[in-house]
């Protein structure tokens, strides 16, 4: 292929670098080994983007709704459900793909060089469905039922599987702390091993976390179809030669279904059509 029919990514990666920046850039945290607890806490921002980062000035709304769920306070779960509402009518999975600093991370780690780089393969499809299990067993029915004697649950996706916030908090407040890191135990050890299988799976397969796993992608993915921001595929000028499809790395074809669950607005299609049939 041509250069033409490679669209670069740079564009949107820059503006996923900045929007990182913006949204994690309490720097005395990262110098002090402490999470910010300011005002800016209570909102919410549209990325996977952990709570516990050092240098984040907003919460995750995935962690958000965790943390609230069970509660008996239910404001607040009611401000996080119609944050993920809104985003996901509005944008769709736009957050994903141009917002998120975890999906920045995947993006990044996949164009390091590997042996093996796997497009799809047998069971792609059903697996990609194991996000929603995800989304309604350890988001909402977990926190939900298994409550203490204040009515309060535990985030378990964030607590048991969330690699993100490994990475962005578990990691770099352990090694700021030494409270912390006499206190390791098995938990971390397991939290870290699935950061390291989806740092290697995301150089094989292009952000397997998003496909498979990610809770967030699960609710933008239902309101993608009909959010406002979304593709329309002009069938008169379409010559059907698909080379959308072929550089679409979520495996989306575009000409049969432009707003697919799956895709994540990344703009490579329209990029990469020669008769300017996507818009």
């Amino acid at each position: 292929m041509d250069k033409k029919k490679k669209p670069k990514e740079w564009h949107r990666h820059r503006i996923q670098a900045l929007w990182a920046l913006l949204t994690n850039s309490y720097l005395a945290g990262f110098l002090q080994g402490k999470i910010y607890r300011g005002k800016l806490k209570n909102l919410c921002v549209p990325g996977l983007n952990c709570y516990s980062c050092p240098g984040a000035l907003g919460a995750c709304p995935i962690g958000a709704m965790q943390a609230v769920i069970g509660s008996w306070n239910f404001k607040f779960a009611f401000y996080v459900s119609g944050f993920l509402i809104f985003i996901g009518a509005a944008a769709g999975r736009l957050a994903c793909g141009w917002l998120c600093p975890f999906g920045l991370i995947q993006d990044l780690l996949h164009k390091i060089p590997f042996p093996v780089k796997i497009e799809t393969f047998r069971g792609d499809r059903l697996l990609r469905r194991l996000k929603y299990l995800v989304l309604v067993l350890f988001v909402l029915l977990l926190p939900l039922c298994l409550v203490d004697v204040l009515g309060q649950g535990v985030p378990y996706f964030c607590k048991l599987i969330c690699p993100a916030g490994t990475l962005e908090g578990g990691i770099p407040l352990v090694l700021m702390n030494a409270s912390m890191r006499s206190a390791l135990g098995w938990l971390y050890v397991w939290k870290n091993v699935l950061l390291a299988v989806t740092i290697v799976l995301a150089m094989m397969i292009y952000r397997p976390f998003c496909k498979y796993l990610c809770p967030l992608g699960a609710v933008y993915s239902v309101l993608n179809p009909i959010c406002v921001f979304r593709y329309r595929v002009d069938q008169e000028k379409c010559t059907g030669c698909g080379a959308c499809s072929k550089v679409c790395k979520m495996q989306v074809d575009p000409v049969r279904q432009a707003n697919h669950p799956e895709c994540i607005h990344c703009g490579q299609c329209k990029k990469v059509c020669g008769v300017h049939a996507i818009r």
